[in-house]
């Protein structure tokens, strides 16, 4: 008996599955065809379609990633690092710096409307949040304690960014 309800609910939840890849599909395809000078704006429940888990909550959540074990920390390669969610283009791993705090540190975006910054104060503290200006989504936060010429330390999740090398070489 448990063998014909289980076989009888599988095709069910493969055209679920299904229905539900081709949905995720549609709504990047849309995020990707609107132009980089024009905000995304999405449901709470069509964003949760588009990254994994783990970068929802990052992105939509506002959560942190562990420091050291995530994945552009130790990055030293050349490129850009683009909104995971949108594609925005955020920040240049020439303003990328060792920051010893385990998260990928930046001093600069590459322009300043990339980026919005906002007062976080959850967790019993008052810090200056980082968003994605196209999107709205949560990078991480920015301090003053970084490095010259800024002295601003964007620290971020990599879960939140995307990185893609150069293919110049310099």
């Amino acid at each position: 008996m448990q063998y014909l309800i289980l076989s009888l609910l599988c095709p069910l939840s493969v055209r679920l599955s299904l229905a539900e890849d081709a949905e995720a599909t549609r709504i990047q395809r849309h995020i990707e065809s609107t132009p980089m000078t024009q905000k995304v704006t999405l449901s709470a429940e069509q964003w949760r379609k588009v990254p994994t888990p783990g970068q929802f909550q990052v992105l939509r959540e506002a959560k942190t990633e562990p420091p050291y074990k995530n994945q552009y920390w130790n990055n030293h390669g050349k490129g850009i690092y683009l909104c995971a969610a949108c594609g925005n283009q955020l920040f240049g791993s020439d303003t990328k710096f060792e920051s010893r705090t385990g998260w990928p540190s930046f001093y600069a975006p590459l322009a300043t409307d990339k980026v919005t910054v906002t007062t976080d104060t959850s967790h019993g503290m008052t810090r200056d949040e980082v968003r994605c200006a196209r999107c709205g989504s949560h990078l991480g936060h920015v301090f003053n304690d970084g490095p010259p010429p800024t002295r601003l330390r964007y620290c971020l999740n990599s879960a939140a960014l995307k990185f893609v090398k150069s293919t110049t070489e310099q």
